[in-house]
């Protein structure tokens, strides 16, 4: 019997259209009036997150949001934080310095606002299209915008993660300058083509979890995650049950206990009716 399902959000739970389907959103509702406990589990931004929470009744349940790629994991009901763990001031300020030397849109926020160095300077061309990637992650975060030329002048605040977009073909080039000087100090990994992003050392989606569930009474062994990304690594190896998304990249593919279809197809939902008890 399984007590929590992981969830990764983009690719995993959301469709392309950046939405739950129906059918999938019902049986996570069905096994939540069970007892199961859902947890979002993503790279966004916890504002990025809550209306996905809410739509699946979160609040109701006494699920759980683990954001910013685990560097903080927040209690859906009491909005209580369980854990949290910032990159160190000071070595956020010198990534920031040290990404003004690369072609990068490097993005931080605090609870209200995003922070670029320039608002009109966010153009990427993905798939041979433009792509306004300040506008994309403003709007998906729900995140009002502020400039500061100086990103590191910008912090009076916790920084959870530091995402740097750019160019895929680019950021593959240059990934290993990006984290170079900081590998002893924050955790650095590709989200998506287009992302890179920064933690506090040893953060990761699982390691904030089994803090919270060692408190909570959850086994990881009566534990199911979905995932389809590199940042889902650890929620797959971590998990009882591992699944990967048709979509999946090759490295969760190759980890995962099982597979399932697509986020478009309602993979989550084919995998998780087995466990309906009604």
């Amino acid at each position: 019997m399984i007590q929590a399902i992981l969830l990764d959000l983009d690719g995993t739970l959301l469709t392309d259209q950046k939405m739950i389907s129906p059918r999938t959103k019902q049986i996570l509702l069905d096994l939540q009036a069970e007892g199961k406990k859902v947890v979002l589990a993503s790279g966004r931004p916890k504002r990025g997150i809550e209306p996905f929470a809410e739509e699946l009744r979160l609040h109701e349940y006494g699920g759980l949001i683990v954001s910013s790629n685990g560097a903080c994991v927040t209690d859906a009901a009491t909005k209580e934080t369980l854990f949290e763990q910032a990159i160190h001031p000071n070595d956020a300020r010198a990534i920031l310095d040290h990404l003004t030397g690369f072609d990068v849109i490097p993005m931080i926020n605090d609870e209200t606002y995003m922070y670029v160095n320039d608002v009109f300077n966010g153009m990427l061309e993905l798939n041979g299209e433009p792509f306004n990637i300040i506008e994309y992650e403003s709007r998906g975060g729900r995140f009002r915008l502020r400039e500061a030329p100086r990103l590191a002048d910008a912090i009076n605040f916790p920084v959870y993660k530091i995402l740097v977009a750019g160019q895929p073909d680019y950021l593959q080039a240059h990934a290993a300058s990006l984290a170079g000087p900081f590998t002893d100090r924050v955790t650095g990994m590709f989200t998506a083509a287009m992302y890179y992003e920064f933690t506090d050392f040893g953060i990761d989606k699982a390691r904030a979890l089994d803090h919270v569930f060692q408190n909570i009474g959850i086994s990881r062994d009566r534990v199911i995650a979905f995932g389809d990304g590199h940042n889902d690594r650890s929620i797959i190896e971590y998990a009882g049950i591992g699944v990967a998304m048709g979509n999946a990249v090759e490295d969760i593919l190759t980890i995962a206990t099982e597979m399932t279809t697509s986020n478009n197809e309602d993979g989550i939902a084919t995998v998780l009716s087995r466990y309906l008890t009604t």
